[in-house]
Formats: C-alpha cells, sequence, structure tokens
C-alpha cells in the first residue's frame, strides 16, 4: 500500500536554488511570506562550479560562483526561508492552490516559482565526466575566460555561441584551437562571425572532427578529436576545453502546463509571469538573451515581488473586492485619466443614496491590472457590480449612473 504523503502548505515554493531561486526566496522572505525552497542536487547551481566570476557587482575579488551562492544562502535563511533537498516529482500549477509534489511530500502554495535553470548538452565522450566544470571542462567564457590568460584552450562546436565565445576566449588564451564537425570552411555560426573567426590569428580549426576522449591526471590536459572522414584520432593538448553546443532548460515537468519556445524555454514577460496566473519563471530557464549570474538575480528580485504583490491582491480579491456581506460596487480606473477621476464622486454618491448598504471598493490600475485581470475586465473605467461574491454586471462603455442604481434596486 502506498504511503500517505504528508501536506505542508506555503505561501510561496520556489523550484530551484541557483542565483535567480535564491534570490527570488530572499525577496519572498522579506515580504514575510511563508516560503520554501526546493533544490534537487547543489543550492547554488551551475553558479558554484565557476572558479572565478569576475563581473558580479560588489565582489572586485573575483571570489568562486559558491562563495557568492552561500552569501545568498545564508541571506534566504535569515529572512525565514526553508530549505528542501530533494526532487520535484510533479506539479499541479494551474489551479489558484499550486500543487508540488516530492516522493515524499505534497506542498500546497498559493505562488509557485520556476528556477531550474538548464544544463549544457555535453558530448557524451569519453571519460567526460571526470573534467567537467572546475576540472577542465567549461562551459561559459565570460566566467572563465580570465582563468585561462596566456593559455590553450580548445571550443567544442561551431555555432554562433562557439564561434563568438572562442573569439571572446582569444582576448585572454593564447590560442584557441576550435573543432568543427563540418567539412573546411563550413560553420553552423553567422557569416560575419565565420569570417572574423577565420581571420583572427589566434583561432585555429580542426575541421570535420568530434570530441573522442577526454585525458589528464586530476585535471583535462588532452582533448583527443575524431575524424569523421578517416577516423584518425588527433590528440590536441590543452589547458582547458569549453563547450558550446547547446543547453537544455530543466523544463520537462512544465511542459503540458506552461507555455514554453520551441527548445523548451519557458515564456515570461517582463515581470516573469508565465502563462498561468501566480506562476513565475526565472534565471535560465526562461527565454531570455544574457545567461549570467547578474541577470539571474534580477530575474529572481522581479519574481519574488511579483509574487508577494499576486498574494496580497488575492487576499485583497477574496476578502474585500468580493465581499459577501452587502451588494458591491466596484469602480476600476486610471488614475492618471483625467475622465475616470471625475467618476469617482458618481461612484460615492451612488453609495450615499443607498445609505451606504453597497460596499464601494474603488481600484486603480495604474501600477498593477492585477484586480481587473481577476475580474475579466480590459477597459477602463469600468464598473463591476456585486452580489453575494458573485459577479452580477459588468459596465465598461458608457458608464451610465441610472443604470448603474436601477441594478442595486433590482438586487436589493
Amino acid at each position: 500500500m502506498p504511503r500517505e504523503k504528508k501536506i505542508e502548505n506555503y505561501d510561496v515554493v520556489i523550484i530551484g536554488g541557483g542565483a535567480a531561486g535564491l534570490t527570488a526566496a530572499i525577496y519572498a522572505g522579506r515580504a514575510r511570506l511563508n516560503t520554501l525552497l526546493i533544490e534537487k542536487a547543489l543550492v547554488g547551481g551551475l553558479a558554484t562550479y565557476t572558479n572565478e566570476i569576475e563581473n558580479y557587482p560588489g565582489f572586485p575579488n573575483s571570489p568562486k560562483g559558491e562563495d557568492i551562492t552561500n552569501l545568498m544562502k545564508e541571506q534566504a535563511k535569515k529572512m525565514g526561508v526553508k530549505f528542501k533537498l530533494t526532487d520535484v516529482k510533479s506539479v499541479d500549477l494551474k489551479g489558484e492552490d499550486k500543487v508540488v509534489e516530492t516522493f515524499r511530500n505534497k506542498y500546497i502554495a498559493k505562488s509557485v516559482i520556476l528556477a531550474t535553470g538548464g544544463r549544457p548538452r555535453i558530448t557524451g565522450a569519453k571519460n567526460e565526466e571526470n573534467y567537467l566544470f572546475d576540472k577542465g571542462i567549461s562551459f561559459c567564457a565570460t566566467c572563465d575566460a580570465a582563468a585561462n590568460t596566456d593559455k590553450h584552450v580548445v571550443v567544442i562546436g561551431s555555432g554562433d555561441a562557439a564561434i563568438e565565445e572562442g573569439m571572446f576566449l582569444t582576448k585572454f588564451a593564447s590560442k584557441v584551437t576550435v573543432s568543427v564537425m563540418h567539412d573546411e570552411g563550413i560553420m553552423d555560426c553567422n557569416e560575419i562571425a565565420k569570417e572574423a573567426a577565420l581571420a583572427n590569428p589566434k583561432m585555429e580549426f580542426v575541421w570535420n572532427t568530434v570530441a573522442d576522449s577526454f585525458e589528464g591526471e586530476g585535471h583535462l590536459d588532452k582533448v583527443v578529436l575524431k575524424n569523421l572522414k578517416t577516423g584518425e584520432l588527433v590528440p590536441v593538448e590543452c589547458d582547458n576545453c569549453f563547450e558550446f553546443i547547446g543547453y537544455i532548460p530543466n523544463t520537462e515537468i512544465f511542459k503540458d502546463q506552461i507555455d514554453l519556445t520551441s527548445r523548451g524555454y519557458i515564456i515570461t514577460n517582463e515581470k516573469m509571469e508565465t502563462n498561468i496566473e501566480g506562476v513565475y519563471a526565472c534565471g535560465d530557464v526562461r527565454e531570455k538573451w544574457l545567461k549570467q549570474v547578474a541577470t539571474a538575480v534580477g530575474d529572481g528580485a522581479i519574481a519574488g515581488f511579483a509574487a508577494e504583490k499576486y498574494i496580497a491582491e488575492s487576499e485583497c480579491f477574496h476578502d474585500i473586492i468580493m465581499q459577501k456581506e452587502k451588494p458591491g460596487l466596484i469602480y476600476l480606473y486610471n488614475a492618471i485619466d483625467a475622465s475616470s477621476r471625475e467618476l469617482l464622486t458618481s461612484m460615492e454618491e451612488i453609495q450615499g443614496k443607498f445609505d451606504e448598504q453597497v460596499v464601494l471598493n474603488r481600484v486603480d490600475i495604474y501600477k498593477s491590472t492585477g484586480i481587473a485581470d481577476r475580474l475579466n475586465v480590459e477597459n477602463f473605467p469600468a464598473v463591476v457590480i456585486t452580489k453575494d461574491g458573485e459577479v452580477v454586471k459588468t459596465m465598461t462603455e458608457d458608464i451610465n449612473v441610472d443604470e448603474i442604481m436601477d441594478t442595486f434596486n433590482s438586487i436589493a
């Protein structure tokens, strides 16, 4: 008989403990929301594998990635955030109560933040797993280029990312050897990047090759390439290797609920909102241009802030806007619109004529349309009339005071 899962309730559940998830946790925790962060592997994410980060603001001494993310973790804990090191097995995000399930537990949340990041695509060559990240194989030139000053590095790949990152590496490395799986002169990048790379004196190309194996005692010192046409093995001695053959977002368990791009990234707007109300995404898991610790932190800040506002609006919507004690007059307006402001007086007069037996709620949509979205109102100003917590009538054009009065007389 299967064991019954323990149920726990939270305001916010964050899936993923990288820089984005940790920042979202800090913001949610600081807002005094009951917050849980779930991470299946290592809190800090891929940043923990970076030996030196030179471009994160406020840290001029090039700390390790884990030094920065450890500080984030401690700050989140200080804000009361709880951590669970486990794997999420399934999610049900479509209802008002979001459900996140692990092997042993079922977590119910008002809002969920997806910060599951992604993983670099690897070659699958022999011994590769022995050198990933801090042992010779890297996936981020921006992160690790400076550590390869005056060194010989190998780049695997010929797409835009591979060639552009390879050219960036030439600013530091003494030599960059690029393994390209196509015939000489053929690359997967754009023509401008290709011409610039071919003209770069620090770049050397080994055509018709793929990685066959990685070798070295403790740290990578040789990449063995295999010629696809002849089968010849070409050993290339080097100090480090960079792989740029793609990136895989960790979105498999969300694909039937969250809108994704063709490559599997989560689609969000500038508020980190997904297609499901109350569900946000931040960091490398979402479709974005630049994937760095600094941009992940920015995403996480927005997601954490947005989740707090969503929960506050939810409580306001249920407890105040959709109250059941009296008939309700909800006036949605834009405070910077003069004509909208003028109608405020009319709404107050209507409430007065019913001896305040009508509850008037004024909702300014200038900064947030959250309440309006819940009422399915898109045009403003608008009037929504309720009774017993249910919408009776919605008016968005040619708002007529007499019509509002007649409606209240009919439902009184």
